[in-house]
């Protein structure tokens, strides 16, 4: 199998008409990186799956693949395999086949193939299963057959379109394991394309979070979902409590906002927003539900400190969600872990929360992502 060549979109635009689909997107992607574009239904992320494959011509900007400019080059003169949402499967073709499908299209004999079926059939865990139908398999074990059969055709780049969203939630947790093991294991570049944070942040190195087109964030899933560049990034990645308001004071890396849910907080400014955000601006601060605890002692700094009301409270198992209002009738999520207690809170009660300064970020107010 060829090593993971890299992947570079250079001031990128796809218009359709008076329709911009990609807006001046640029990305660098290493070689041997599993790279996730993760967004909302519409955002262009399969557009930019496209014009990496050469299915779509950019309007403007280019795709460099292995620092080679894909101007001009088909999808079949082009080192990627795609993978569709629907698999594509020959229904009447045995599944060595179906694998071994490019080799037979360039004259390979089927001692060649069959050797080779058996060899990717052993990588991704259904070894004896070459003669059977599709319709024998499971989703997932389809999943895996479709995954074989574009590893095959040799691909320096393997690209993937929702390949999971077909499969029930169990298998697909299970399928993202499997994923990220086939990836490490072949050592090419996978460019993924989802619009499930899990997958997003489970499977991959880096991430580039889009919307309407553009490129909001790229960076490791820590990164977007411990610190979002932007309140689309922040609310589109994982749950997040939003508060509003205006930045009293900044000092440093620090700012101190006055926030319409539980008076004046502090919070750190997201890089994205160091030596932007200033006094008076207009702010949005966000702090994740697994973020908040309870304060049980007066050690907490008081601008780290909230107070609300229980609204109600669910049992989820492995945590309990409390919900809570703060000034105004503002909703506050809590999640807190399950650790034997019978309950958190009574509906009604009056509770202090407290949270790391660390855990809550601030940035210029903005768009958030629908819910």
């Amino acid at each position: 199998m060829a090593g993971g060549i890299g992947v570079d979109l250079e001031n990128l635009w796809i218009r359709f008409g008076d329709f911009v689909a990609v807006r001046d997107a640029n990305v660098n992607i290493n070689g041997g990186d599993f790279f996730s574009f993760l967004g909302p239904s519409g955002c262009g992320k399969t557009t930019i799956l496209r014009a990496i494959s050469g299915f779509l011509q950019p309007s403007e900007g280019r795709v460099l693949i292995g620092g080679k400019d894909m101007a001009g080059i088909g999808p079949n003169k082009r080192p990627t395999a795609l993978i569709f949402q629907n698999l594509a499967l020959f229904p009447l073709m045995k599944i060595w086949e179906n694998i071994t499908f490019s080799m037979e299209v360039k004259g390979a004999g089927k001692a060649e193939r069959r050797k080779r079926a058996d060899e990717l059939l052993e990588m991704i865990a259904l070894e004896g299963q070459g003669d059977k139908l599709p319709s024998e398999l499971s989703g997932g074990q389809k999943q895996r057959v479709a995954i074989a059969r574009a590893l095959c055709a040799e691909p320096d780049v393997l690209l993937l379109d929702e390949p999971l969203s077909a499969l029930d939630l169990k298998l697909r947790q299970h399928m993202r394991t499997e994923l990220r093991e086939i990836q490490q294991r072949v050592g090419i570049t996978f460019i993924y394309i989802t619009h499930d944070q899990g997958e997003a942040l489970t499977m991959s190195d880096n991430v580039a979070v889009m919307r309407a087109g553009v490129i909001e964030q790229i960076g490791s899933g820590h990164d977007v979902y411990d610190l979002p560049a932007t309140p689309f990034v922040a609310s589109f990645v994982g749950e997040n409590n939003v508060f509003r308001g205006r930045i009293l004071e900044v000092n440093g890396t620090e700012a101190l906002i006055r926030t319409n849910r539980s008076g004046d907080l502090l919070a750190q400014i997201t890089p994205a927003a160091r030596g932007v955000l200033k006094p008076g601006d207009e702010a949005m601060m966000f702090i994740r539900p697994e973020a908040l605890s309870l304060v049980v002692d007066a050690g907490a700094h008081e601008k780290t400190r909230l107070a609300a009301k229980v609204v109600n409270e669910e049992f989820e198992g492995n945590s309990y969600s409390v919900f809570l209002e703060g000034d105004g009738g503002k909703r506050i999520k809590m999640s807190l872990p399950n650790v034997g207690q019978d309950r958190i809170a009574s509906k009604g009660e009056d509770l202090t929360l407290k949270y790391e300064l660390r855990n809550a970020v601030v940035m210029p107010a903005g768009e958030l992502a629908a819910e």
